[in-house]
């Protein structure tokens, strides 16, 4: 069967200001290479799927900017275009529908547009893995991730018996929320839990099939407008039915009521890059253990992360430790590394502020 890619690229990125803005998010910034993240996320499977049979899923406003930043030879008609975010549902059901029209049933793999991977090679080979694995069993299959620590900002998955004839394959018993940090301990201490990455393949036929059952109001909605989908009423159809549609994500909606799921555990070098302070797990690091992208020059200064964007000014310090420091055109962000998370606090206090210039 043909294997397609949808990638899910709309989130604002806010954990990365002021690097990541509204205009131009985390998976459109090079943060973690030199390229943009969405173009890391596409060579991350170009061995597994042709990059001509790759689709995006994004809002108006950023699909102007990723036409001029993604690669040549992605085929611009698969950008497809939200007018208002509804959370994960809709988006893969739009594609999920797209897909069909265009190809009939295919093999399609939900990816995030904005991880680091490390291993490729082995990620490949999971990619490929599960593809089978969703060919051969007619299942949802996920991919889960061996957690190397119990942290509470990821779901888990509990997972049971490998399924008849496969060695690496598992049944899903079920999903589980952000634990607590002992909860979170005792998943990875029993070795039964893994890390939910929130990357889905299957059949367009089964997860069509899923969706008509679970959501049949989202599902029949579409089924009214799949005529006009890849034509030129494509986008008046989809903006006709987009702000009735239910605010939902796939978890909920689908994944948390749909029964017979397999999951794949592995282990390939994933980061999902939520914060600053993830940096530190993707660059190499300084002998005084800093990572440093642009010019610096420190004294005393041990631990921290220093990000400037446009490499204009250099940046400096002396007798700092545990710190970010980014530094862009108009902003300049200090914050220490254990308050990586609280980018959001500051992101609302601007827009509190009414600044917008800078969001």
């Amino acid at each position: 069967m043909k294997k397609v890619a949808v990638i899910m690229a709309g989130g604002g990125g806010t954990r990365f200001w002021p690097i990541s803005r509204m205009s131009c998010p985390k998976q459109l910034v090079s943060l973690t290479s030199d390229d943009p993240m969405i173009n890391e996320t596409i060579h991350h499977f170009d061995k597994v799927i042709p990059i001509e049979d790759s689709y995006i899923v994004t809002n108006q406003e950023q699909a102007r900017l990723m036409d001029t930043l993604l690669p040549k030879d992605f085929p611009r008609e698969h950008i497809l275009q939200e007018p208002i975010g509804r959370n994960t549902a809709p988006c893969i059901l739009y594609a999920a529908m797209r897909i069909k029209k265009e190809f009939g049933d295919a093999l399609m793999a939900v990816l995030a547009s904005d991880h680091h991977i490390s291993d490729i090679d082995e990620y490949q080979r999971i990619l490929n893995l599960a593809f089978d694995t969703a060919e051969k069993t007619g299942k949802i299959v996920t991919i889960g991730l061996w957690p190397t620590e119990p942290t509470t900002a990821y779901g888990y998955i509990r997972f049971g018996d490998t399924i008849p004839g496969e060695k690496e394959v598992h049944q899903l018993e079920r999903f589980v929320e952000k634990p607590n940090k002992a909860r979170a301990q005792e998943y990875v201490n029993s070795r039964k839990y893994l890390w939910n990455s929130g990357m889905f393949i299957w059949k367009v036929s089964v997860i069509l099939d899923a969706f008509r059952t679970l959501l049949p109001d989202m599902y029949k909605t579409f089924e009214k407008i799949f005529d006009d989908l890849g034509t030129e009423k494509e986008s008046q159809a989809i903006a006709s039915i987009y702000p009735n549609l239910e605010p939902i994500s796939v978890d909920y909606g689908i994944m948390e009521k749909t029964k017979d799921v397999c999951v794949i555990p592995a282990e390939f070098g994933w980061n999902d890059v939520g914060s600053w302070d993830a940096l530190a797990e993707v660059f190499p690091h300084t002998e005084d253990d800093n990572v440093v992208r642009g010019p610096h020059v420190g004294i005393e200064t041990e631990n921290c992360i220093i990000f400037s964007k446009s490499g204009k000014r250099v940046i400096t310090t002396v007798g700092v430790s545990d710190l970010v420091i980014v530094d862009t055109d108009d902003a300049i962000m200090v914050i220490r590394k254990d308050r990586s998370q609280d980018v959001k606090k500051l992101v609302e206090e601007l827009r509190r502020q009414g600044r917008t210039d800078l969001l």
